[in-house]
């Protein structure tokens, strides 16, 4: 009964939006920035209201269908212009050509790789592979004036300043035990395939161990039910309002309470990520004082890891939750409580991971095919080839190919924002390159793109804003808010436009 009528109101809802984003493709990506921020609580609320098993699955893929609409509207158009809608880049041909053999990969027999992977996982590491490509190339489609980005940006500070507030009141306010007692664990376990072990089942990282019997301390998850993904977005919307600078006296208690948030996830990559986007927009704008901001973020981050155990919520455990935390301590002896300790166990994990994903890639360069690393082995019961790192995850599904091809698009797509920047002075190319440099450095240790609201929001931010469009004239307004874009460099012309 509640998945039926989940699926009539799912189908109401999401028809009258693929008339919109068929319309205009622009209003996919304001659906994703909200949608995807709230996406994994919802998900769990509707399956503790008993929408579970395909049913659920159907309602998760309303952020898919919307890329496939979008993308759809923008492939008719270029069959109608007999032309795509931008210059074909090096970037483009890179993003192309990996693409082409994740593809490829796809439907390589994997007893010839040596992989183990089933079909559901072969399909799982396709999306998750291609979603940032589809979600790019949107983005480069898209012509999106200068001052149309500016309501975007809103929308993603907004955002990220409902989520930090939400995760704070969360971490303050609301036990741990409620969320033991919710369908959060259940959700994770039984439809989503993870094996945690954390407090009564939750993700080992929605708290932090001190290595204490007693208690825990708590960290800032929010709508997304991780820290990380969090503070991906954290991170994100820091990057971007420092480049928009417009409205201090709502952007600086605004950006104050989502440092604070970002604070409290207890992501010590992030605020080194932070840190390195702020030197590549220091850089960009040409100015100092992001260099100033970021060697205050790192001496904060210094310093955090000495506070945080100070003024975090605490949690404590349960007696079974002791008995699983005995058993992993003696697998791992000399594990340190000290966050800024080499042998702390998040810390070590991280770097162990990197290390055996590097060798393998190198040890076994023709990859062992989709579906045999990170989450997505994670969740189909898969022997994981490597973890943590998208670099190393790429190398071992695709091989050493892979990993250069979606290194080199990585590196490729960050040197066009840059000096996009860098001519035009445009403050969204210049807060999107830095919040994209961060994400490169996450990915070291992190599956980045494995955050749908990254990999859609933030690859598709990067297409829309690799070649700034000039402001609009009454003359060149488009009635969809979508339109073939002209070669670059060309000025846009009325012909172009796309129409409803």
């Amino acid at each position: 009964m509640a998945s039926g009528l989940a699926l009539a109101v799912y189908v109401l809802l999401l028809a009258p939006a693929v008339v919109v984003v068929w319309r205009r493709p622009v209003a996919a990506l304001y659906a994703w920035l909200a949608g995807l921020a709230a996406h994994n609580a919802v998900m769990a609320a509707l399956y503790g209201a008993g929408v579970r098993g395909g049913a659920l699955t159907a309602l998760q893929a309303w952020k898919e269908i919307l890329l496939a609409a979008a993308l759809a509207r923008v492939a008719a158009d270029a069959v109608r212009a007999r032309r795509v809608a931008f210059a074909v880049r090096t970037v483009d041909v890179l993003a192309f050509a990996y693409a082409v053999l994740v593809c490829v990969y796809a439907v390589l027999p994997q007893s010839w790789l040596e992989g183990a992977a089933d079909r559901s996982g072969i399909d799982l590491a396709l999306k998750h592979d291609l979603v940032p490509v589809g979600a790019y190339f949107l983005g480069r489609s898209l012509l999106v004036r200068r001052e149309q980005l500016v309501p975007l940006a809103w929308t993603l500070l907004g955002v990220a300043g409902v989520v930090a507030l939400a995760g704070l009141l969360d971490d303050f306010l609301v036990p741990i035990s409620w969320w033991r007692d919710s369908a959060v664990v259940d959700y994770f376990h039984k439809q989503l395939g993870y094996d945690y072990h954390g407090t009564g089942g939750l993700p080992e990282n929605f708290i932090y161990n001190t290595g204490s019997d007693v208690h825990f301390l708590r960290r800032l998850v929010s709508f997304f039910l991780g820290p990380l993904a969090s503070a991906y977005l954290f991170v994100t919307a820091l990057l971007v309002a420092a480049a928009l600078r417009r409205r201090a006296r709502v952007l600086v208690p605004l950006c104050a309470l989502i440092a604070v948030a970002l604070l409290f996830t207890f992501s010590r990559s992030s605020l080194l990520a932070l840190a390195a986007g702020l030197v590549v927009l220091a850089y960009l704008l040409r100015r100092w004082w992001p260099v100033a901001a970021a060697v205050a973020t790192l001496a904060v981050s210094v310093a955090w890891v000495h506070v945080f155990p100070h003024v975090a919520p605490q949690g404590k455990w349960t007696q079974q939750d002791l008995v699983l935390q005995h058993n992993i301590a003696k697998q791992h002896p000399g594990a340190s409580g000290n966050a800024g300790s080499i042998n702390e166990p998040s810390i070590h994990s991280h770097w162990i991971s990197l290390r055996e994903g590097v060798r393998t890639v190198v040890h076994h360069p023709q990859g062992y095919g989709l579906g045999n690393a990170g989450q997505t082995a994670s969740r189909t019961g898969t022997q994981i080839k490597a973890g943590e790192s998208n670099y190393t995850e790429i190398g071992a599904e695709t091989g050493l190919l892979g990993s250069l091809l979606w290194t080199a698009w990585g590196v490729a797509l960050l040197l066009s924002l840059a000096l996009a920047a860098r001519r035009s002075g445009w403050w969204a190319t210049s807060g999107i390159a830095a919040a994209f440099a961060a994400a490169l450095v996450l990915a070291v240790q992190t599956d980045v793109i494995g955050d749908p609201w990254m990999a859609y929001c933030l690859w598709a931010l990067a297409g829309i804003v690799l070649v700034p469009v000039p402001l609009s004239a009454d003359a060149d307004r488009s009635a969809s808010g979508h339109r073939t874009r002209p070669p670059e460099g060309e000025r846009p012309r009325p012909r172009d436009r796309v129409l409803p």
